[in-house]
């Protein structure tokens, strides 16, 4: 059985963002609140954790997983990133996009696209992803949570405990949120491609 967490979502209690993190350290997998509805994530290096992450989202290993970052100072180290695109990234972050690079050697290899070689970067605008990353002190594994046979992501928490509390670890409740998933931008091959549009404006992109 899960556990659930409610979070205040402007001021998130510093004690249960600690439980959080314990909970993540321990391989548990969270399902908590961005900018543009839930995310699914746990540790970068936790091959199980990811695993259970698959089989909640009936995902495949070319699946492009995202890592959640604090802010844009952990990005280089994650994301090859050129001059033109770390304006592009500064200009839009935090907010809900997830852009692509290609990966540094410093991203478990499970994580990347196997054939290109990348991985999806979000800096997220939501109180509580902020306050897990920064405990958590390096980048969440993460990927929308989107239920198999939906195409939008999940918003209401109360119906995720419903679906999901015997299959993760913790459930933060941290109100109810908007349906759309992140707009994708990939910047792995020098150009600017939009993937998918979703909650973020796409205009500066085009």
């Amino acid at each position: 059985m899960s556990q659930f967490f409610y979070i205040h979502p402007d001021n998130p209690q510093p004690r249960l963002i600690k439980q959080a993190v314990e909970l993540i350290k321990q391989g548990e997998v969270v399902v908590y609140p961005t900018d543009s509805g839930y995310s699914i994530g746990c540790q970068m290096d936790n091959k199980s954790a990811l695993e259970q992450v698959c089989k909640v989202r009936d995902l495949d290993k070319s699946h492009n997983f995202t890592l959640m970052c604090k802010d844009m100072s952990e990005i280089s180290d994650y994301a090859r990133v050129d001059n033109s695109a770390f304006r592009l990234l500064k200009n839009n972050t935090p907010g809900p996009y997830t852009f692509v690079f290609k990966a540094t050697k410093e991203v478990p290899k499970r994580l990347q696209n196997p054939k290109r070689k990348t991985i999806g970067i979000r800096v997220p605008d939501n109180a509580i992803a902020l306050a897990l990353l920064e405990e958590l002190g390096e980048p969440l594994m993460s990927s929308t949570l989107i239920l198999p046979g939906k195409t939008s992501a999940e918003s209401d928490p109360e119906a995720i405990r419903d679906s999901l509390e015997r299959r993760v670890g913790l459930i933060i409740h941290g109100g109810y949120l908007t349906e759309q998933p992140t707009t994708v931008i990939d910047l792995s091959e020098g150009d600017i491609t939009v993937i998918r549009e979703g909650a973020g404006d796409i205009s500066a992109f085009v």
